[in-house]
């Protein structure tokens, strides 16, 4: 249906109607170019950390969860979180779409799910988990004194005894 049938009839019956102003098919292909690795806040995270002299591995398979980045000498795996596809709490980035909840809700479930089941396995197998929010980063490229400030953090959670942290 065109964008005019679907005003005309929303015109005409008085209702609201949200209509998508791609097709199906277009949509399918945006959706589908979404990255799942390198994405550019790993990316930003892993130059930053590789100017200061951490090597790491990407994606590392032997790993659970095949975390973005893996400090094998410090044994630490670093999940970089998008807000909205992990449900950063309180996260003005974590919101839900208007459209197909149910089949936005249970996505958003499985994934958190899935990310619990991670972070359990990772701990019990004596790994060292660091969660770095989108939001994080984003205030880091957009400030040098966070970007200062959240690289400090993340050193010294990789340097210390902790087990598991997030940086928000």
């Amino acid at each position: 249906m065109d964008a005019f049938k679907v005003r005309f009839l929303c015109a005409r019956g008085r209702r609201t109607l949200m209509a998508d102003i791609v097709s199906p098919e277009k949509r399918s292909q945006n959706m589908s170019a979404i990255r799942s690795k390198n994405t550019k806040p790993e990316v930003y995270l892993r130059k930053l950390l590789f100017a200061q002299g951490y090597r790491y591995r990407i994606a590392d398979k032997s790993v659970p969860g095949h975390p973005d980045i893996f400090l094998r000498k410090y044994n630490t795996a670093i999940f970089v979180n998008g807000c909205f596809w992990h449900r950063h709490p309180d996260c003005k980035y974590a919101y839900t779409p208007k459209s197909r909840v149910e089949f936005w809700q249970k996505k958003f479930d499985d994934n958190v799910q899935r990310d619990a089941v991670v972070k359990a396995e990772l701990l019990e197998r004596g790994i060292k988990l660091l969660t770095v929010w989108e939001c994080a980063i984003r205030r880091m490229q957009r400030d040098k004194i966070e970007e200062e400030r959240a690289l400090a953090k993340i050193i010294f959670f990789i340097k210390s005894n902790e087990k598991n942290t997030e940086i928000m």
